[in-house]
């Protein structure tokens, strides 16, 4: 008898203590410092004013690589035919230039995703720790989603 009841304390007692943490998760997460309405609408427009640039950026990487034909792309108006050196050249750098392009779309989708946690309430509020990302980041690194700490941590691995 005395195995079965020291078993249902051991069963209460983590029971107490895994609701003791999520009590106490939950008052860390109420204690993040929450983002005035003003600090809000300056966010928006930074990340506002960030994806306009890179819009522009990705607009002219598309004018500049895919809407000119191979030939005008070269430089070349003549009518003989290219060097295979010159075509590997104008190649790669097509190549390059979609590579870039590649990466500034996925920045914009990691600003829709900021401009999104904006409205939502959930700004600023790291994903791992659940604590609060610094002003001074957030300003530098508009799409951050990790407070410096957790993002060193994440780099380490």
């Amino acid at each position: 008898m005395k195995k079965k009841t020291k078993a249902k304390k051991n069963v209460t007692a983590r029971k107490m203590m895994a609701a003791r943490k999520k009590n106490v998760a939950k008052k860390r997460t109420a204690a993040k410092i929450k983002f005035s309405k003003s600090d809000l609408k300056e966010f928006r427009k930074i990340v506002l004013k960030k994806k306009e640039e890179i819009l522009g950026d990705l607009q002219h990487i598309s004018d500049d690589t895919l809407r000119k034909s191979q030939k005008e792309a070269s430089g070349d108006i003549s009518g003989y035919t290219y060097h295979m050196a010159d075509v590997a050249s104008d190649n790669y750098d097509r190549e390059f230039s979609l590579g870039l392009a590649s990466n500034e779309r996925k920045s914009i989708y990691e600003l829709d995703d900021a401009l999104k946690r904006i409205e939502e309430g959930s700004f600023g509020i790291c994903d791992d720790c659940k604590g609060s990302i610094t002003k001074i980041r957030l300003k530098a690194v508009p799409s951050a989603r990790l407070c410096i700490k957790c993002q060193q941590k994440k780099e380490k691995k």
